[in-house]
């Protein structure tokens, strides 16, 4: 079997890789070309020498029809997108360009190329936005309140179009939050333990956090793997959330990361 994944370099993809890897596929992987190349994750997981890499941007239609030519796949796992929420206020249009449109361009080479490879659009929690109050499932109403999550939100429903409108054999996952030691410095949880690792070394003193109290799931990056092989090996389409059913705060991911850096808390609270 062969998978072509596009962000093989941001945290998922590189674990999605290693797990796919370690199943006994030929794994190939897009990545941008940057002045400063961006292979540190996968050097981190020691696949850097196993994947093979094409060079390809999101807003280019033909570098993606040339990726998927090179690596003639089984099976797309598409997770590349501006992912940063806060980043999508500042660049919405960019964010549109290559979070949603880019969806449409991998699809649109897949659709002329070969319709029979299946395609796996990693989606995320931040579609359904803010205010709820209850868990969350595949039945719950999507309220974005970003650009990002309305990018986000077109490449979801623009998924389900091409199975319905073109018989492309499309699978849409919905990422609740992911974590690992390569997480990137932008999300809330790695600047939690990358203070405690400098308060620990004594480098910093103190760590500000805002509101404790807002809770959601949580699970290591490399064990969303196996859900999402698993649906895109899936005859049907399908359209499913992907998460451990558990809830999670700020507050008590803060104190047990006091606990595994082995800081006492209440004695910091003193001070």
């Amino acid at each position: 079997m062969k998978a072509l994944i596009t962000g093989i370099t941001g945290q998922d993809g590189a674990y999605l890789a290693k797990f796919l890897l370690d199943k006994g596929y030929e794994v190939y992987g897009t990545y941008r070309r940057i002045s400063t190349p961006n292979f540190w994750r996968l050097q981190y997981l020691d696949i850097f020498e196993k994947v093979n890499l094409i060079p390809a941007d999101l807003v280019d239609a033909s570098s993606m029809v040339e990726a998927i030519k090179i690596a003639e796949p089984d099976g797309i796992y598409h997770l590349a997108a501006q992912s940063f929420v806060g980043t999508s206020f500042e660049q919405p249009i960019g964010t549109g360009e290559v979070t949603g449109l880019g969806v449409t361009r991998v699809l649109e080479a897949v659709r002329q190329i070969n319709p029979e490879i299946k395609f796996y659009q990693a989606s995320t929690s931040e579609l359904y936005g803010r205010g709820h109050s209850s868990s969350l499932n595949e039945n719950s109403p999507f309220q974005p309140a970003s650009p990002y999550a309305a990018a986000k939100l077109y490449g979801y429903w623009l998924t389900k179009e091409y199975e319905e409108g073109y018989n492309v054999h499309t699978y849409n996952g919905v990422f609740i939050i992911r974590e690992s030691p390569v997480r990137e410095i932008e999300h809330l949880k790695r600047k939690i333990y990358d203070t405690f690792a400098e308060i620990a070394f004594e480098i910093k003193k103190e760590l500000y956090v805002g509101n404790l109290t807002p809770k959601s799931d949580l699970k290591y990056a490399f064990d969303y793997g196996e859900p999402t092989c698993l649906m895109r090996r899936q005859n049907e389409s399908d359209n499913s959330v992907i998460a451990t059913n558990g809830a999670y705060s700020v507050k008590k991911f803060v104190e047990k990361t006091f606990e595994v850096a082995g800081l006492d808390l209440l004695e910091r609270q003193r001070k």
